[in-house]
């Protein structure tokens, strides 16, 4: 099979960088073999070399399946070099650092009274992520930018916004976006709405006009629409309708049953607050605002959503683990079906197989006019032969303004704390954060010099200097 590339025929070259990854890799795996349109070589790096091995077994298996339309080669590349080096298309997918890095992250601040939902964007632990991911992407960057500087770079790592942005300030001519899922889960939400409160069922989340704005896992709707109907106002009704009960269907997705998910009342509460729609799970918004949905256990509980424990994480890669061995050993055979990503299908637009609109996250060249240029945000692009343009979403509305700005400079200095080992940046940058309000400088900075001391072994020596 072959990919028809203006009047060239040619197979495709991936760089998987975390090839080892036992959940984005795997779906990917799947959407790439369900597409008939693109085959190629998938090489797959990781500093856990044993597990981009299996990953090697398990991405044939999945490539030979008898349902697969599309074959891909996947082997194990031993130095990015290797896996770089003619790649078309890069994607990154890494976890920086250990559970065992995580554990502080997440729950040596509760400590302190902070508690948090996810930890891997802002607040405490998203700023000590940040710290140990920043000197990883420098080095990916820089390999990039050495080996494949004309590839296009996908980035799933958290924290995306700082991740993207670190690849652009190594390499300022990289191709690279980061692409979320979260906003996804709001468009599927209005499509329930529509279903549910008027009666309009069939609806998919590709078929709603939506203007995104923001940065990502603080991400808002500002406009909404279904042909030729305004969804703004059916969904003020339908969050006061919810907004104290919640809204879910206690199947599997109730957010009692499903650790990922939530009632929404978060979501309802901001656009309460703000007038527009926020999107991103309320795990992940709760983080961003002053402590009011994550003041304790029973808040969180009360707002209908779940602390992630670092114990639960290590619970789940245990499962995951035992998964890929019934993989490998053919005990379990995997069922085609799509992951709901669209990585697989930017690749395709990208290629110039038909063009497609999705949120990304890029460099702000002026979609955002109201935030500072060069900073990575969040907002729709048109990805279409050998281009990506970002669709201006217009300036944010002056009551979400402060909100979000806070954290795109608390991203840029944190930036520049991790680039310069600079402790007294970086520990303003951290108590700057909203959830940490309550916290008093002492106690901050034992804090603070405590989780920079747990990763020591994977922070540069001039923080310890």
């Amino acid at each position: 099979m072959s990919i028809e590339m203006g009047r060239h025929a040619r197979e495709l070259t991936i760089a998987y960088i975390g090839g080892g990854s036992r959940g984005w890799a795997w779906g990917l795996m799947t959407d790439l073999a369900m597409d008939g349109d693109m085959c190629g070589t998938v090489r797959l790096y990781d500093i856990d070399e044993a597990a981009a091995r299996r990953n090697e077994i398990i991405g044939n298996k999945i490539s030979a399946h008898p349902d697969a339309v599309s074959r891909w080669r996947y082997e194990v590349s031993a130095t990015l070099k290797d896996a770089l080096t003619g790649a078309d298309f890069v994607v990154i997918s890494i976890l920086p650092g250990t559970f065992e890095e995580m554990r502080s992250d997440v729950h040596l601040p509760e400590g302190l009274g902070v508690w948090q939902p996810v930890g891997d964007t802002v607040g405490a632990g998203g700023f000590m992520r940040a710290m140990r991911a920043i000197p990883m992407f420098v080095e990916i960057g820089e390999a990039i930018r050495d080996f494949a500087p004309e590839a296009w770079v996908i980035n799933y790592t958290n924290p995306m916004s700082l991740c993207v942005r670190t690849l652009y300030h190594v390499f300022p001519g990289i191709r690279a976006f980061g692409c979320c899922h979260e906003v996804f889960g709001t468009q599927k939400l209005l499509c329930d709405m529509l279903e549910r409160e008027y009666g309009i069922s069939g609806v998919t989340r590709r078929q709603l006009y939506t203007t995104v704005t923001g940065i990502n896992h603080f991400t808002w709707l500002t406009r909404a629409s279904y042909r030729d109907v305004d969804l703004m106002p059916l969904y003020a009704r339908f969050a006061d309708k919810y907004f104290e009960t919640g809204f879910d269907d206690g199947g599997d997705d109730n957010w009692m049953n499903n650790h990922f998910a939530c009632a929404h009342r978060v979501k309802f509460d901001l656009f309460r607050r703000y007038g527009a729609i926020a999107a991103a799970g309320d795990r992940h918004l709760a983080e961003f605002t002053a402590p009011t949905y994550t003041r304790d256990p029973e808040t969180v509980r009360a707002w209908k959503f779940q602390l992630t424990s670092v114990d639960w994480r290590v619970k789940d890669l245990g499962e995951r683990l035992r998964r890929s061995d019934a993989l490998i050993s053919g005990e379990e055979t995997l069922t085609l079906k799509p992951s709901g990503e669209e990585g697989h299908l930017l690749l395709k637009a990208l290629l110039g197989l038909g063009d497609l609109v999705s949120n990304v996250n890029l460099p702000n060249r002026g979609q955002i006019p109201n935030l500072p240029l060069g900073s990575v945000v969040e907002t729709n692009a048109l990805f279409g032969l050998n281009r990506i343009e970002p669709v201006f979403a217009g300036p944010l509305p002056g009551n979400l303004l402060p909100l979000v700005a806070r954290h795109v400079h608390n991203q840029e200095n944190t930036l520049a704390a991790a680039l310069a080992c600079d402790r007294r940046l970086g520990f303003t940058t951290f108590m700057n954060d909203p959830q940490l309000a309550g916290v008093r400088a002492g106690d901050g900075q034992k804090l603070f010099d405590d989780m920079l001391e747990n990763q020591r072994e994977y922070l540069p020596k001039g923080w310890f200097a």
